[in-house]
């Protein structure tokens, strides 16, 4: 029987190609979406970036941060028009001040003496989701966690998108932290010193306020073939026990409730000139000026630092932190050529690999003492570590600056704007290149 209807046969086109693409696409769309899931995206983010950055540092390799080259007595470079920063400019600064707050002055109140031999604070409840720290993000993370310990409610995402808004800025500095306290907590104050010690940790405890340190971290992950596993980490002390030698640290890395011993945290704590932040409502100031003393003060804070790393490259010359340390100090009160050969001595001596993603008093003082070419290897070095420092690409553009090269070192002021916008020190350098 004949068919009632002829079928041609057509051969069929092979679509695999259009449906792989376009499984593809929903692939790729459902991994972006699900990467801005926090949990997800803190899980994830460190493997990328651990990833590219070995790749990078395979194909560029940075090995150990530079010993200076034969230091020569310091003397000035010819001035050029182009050299000095006209005197209606200020000096650039390696950090962006804080909004000035109100400053009155009252009665001290003296904390009892002897302080008792174990105090333990209550911390807000740690949330793994909301508190375990996100990429690069342990500064942001640990001072959402200790703002919400007076009653603040926010978290590390509120913090990170003013002091750190691109992912890549991998440091915060302490000065980052309490401008967002001063100028986006509410109520809250805040304020650092450093030189601190063990007692004072224990006094600000004991009197009700936790302490943020900056402090020396070991990482496990291996970034780059000869990784020394150094870097820089935040901690928030909650608590001590005089008996046992241990305080009490609130870790965005590790978890809540860390212990750790008075010993190591003080060897950890010394890298960073035992800098710490305090966090406190206004009525508790008299409090925090009666446990400070004399340190209220900024300068005798620093001068007491300053002493502390003398004493401590005598007793012992072949730590570099000490003399690291001693430069720092020393920078503070612009003794430019002092610092400048404390640093020499720190370097020789042999410093972590990424020290200058955290501490830029060798650029400050290598800058103000004219040594304009070591600044430029030390610069290129941290960039070379750290390709999103945005301090190392403010001073490096400084020092074309000082060589009379305009044109790269406004290049290198506003890379520094495009890895952090808000970045005041990048703004007034082109300010002060344009004549702004």
């Amino acid at each position: 029987m004949p068919y009632t209807e002829y079928l041609p046969y057509r051969r069929g086109k092979k679509r695999w190609p259009r449906v792989l693409l376009i499984s593809m696409v929903v692939l790729a769309l459902t991994g972006l979406l699900l990467y801005q899931i926090p949990s997800i995206h803190r899980r994830v983010s460190w493997r990328l970036d651990m990833a590219s950055t070995y790749i990078r540092m395979v194909l560029n390799p940075v090995k150990d941060l530079p010993t200076p080259a034969v230091v020569v007595a310091a003397e000035p470079q010819v001035e050029t028009t182009n050299i000095a920063p006209p005197t209606s400019t200020p000096e650039p600064t390696f950090t962006p001040q804080p909004t000035a707050t109100p400053i009155y002055t009252p009665t001290a109140t003296l904390v009892p003496t002897p302080i008792p031999g174990s105090v333990i604070l209550d911390p807000p409840a740690y949330d793994e989701v909301r508190d375990a720290q996100a990429l690069n993000n342990c500064g942001p993370a640990t001072m959402a966690l200790y703002l919400r310990y007076f009653g603040w409610d926010g978290d590390q995402y509120d913090v990170a998108k003013i002091v750190k808004p691109e992912d890549d800025d991998r440091n915060v500095n302490v000065e980052e932290l309490i401008y967002y306290v001063r100028n986006y907590a509410g109520w809250l104050n805040a304020d650092f010193r450093v030189g601190g010690d063990l007692d004072t940790l224990k006094k600000l405890i004991s009197s009700g306020i936790p302490v943020m340190i900056e402090e020396t971290f070991t990482t496990d992950r291996k970034y780059w073939p000869e990784d020394d596993l150094w870097a820089g980490h935040y901690l928030l002390i909650t608590g001590y026990d005089d008996a046992n030698q241990i305080f009490t640290a609130q870790d965005s890395e590790l978890g809540p409730n860390q212990k750790i011993l008075y010993d190591d945290l003080d060897n950890h704590w010394q890298s960073f000139n035992r800098v710490y932040i305090m966090v406190y409502p206004p009525e508790m100031e008299p409090t925090l000026m009666g446990v400070l003393g004399d340190d209220w003060d900024m300068d005798v804070s620093r001068q007491h630092a300053l002493e502390t790393a003398q004493r401590e490259t005598q007793e012992d010359p072949q730590n570099a932190f000490a003399w690291f340390n001693l430069g720092t100090n020393l920078t503070y009160f612009e003794r430019y050529e002092e610092a400048a050969n404390a640093y020499d001595t720190a370097r020789t001596i042999g410093l972590p690999q990424r020290m200058l993603r955290y501490q830029f008093g060798p650029f400050i003082s290598y800058f103000h003492s004219f040594r304009t070419e070591e600044l430029l290897a030390l610069t290129k070095y941290a960039l070379g570590i750290t390709r999103t420092s945005e301090e190392a690409m403010l001073w490096r553009g400084w020092a074309f600056y000082r060589q009379g090269d305009n044109s790269t070192a406004l290049k290198y002021f506003r890379d520094a704007l495009k890895i952090h916008p808000n970045y005041e020190d990048a703004q007034l350098a082109i300010q002060t290149i344009q004549g702004g």
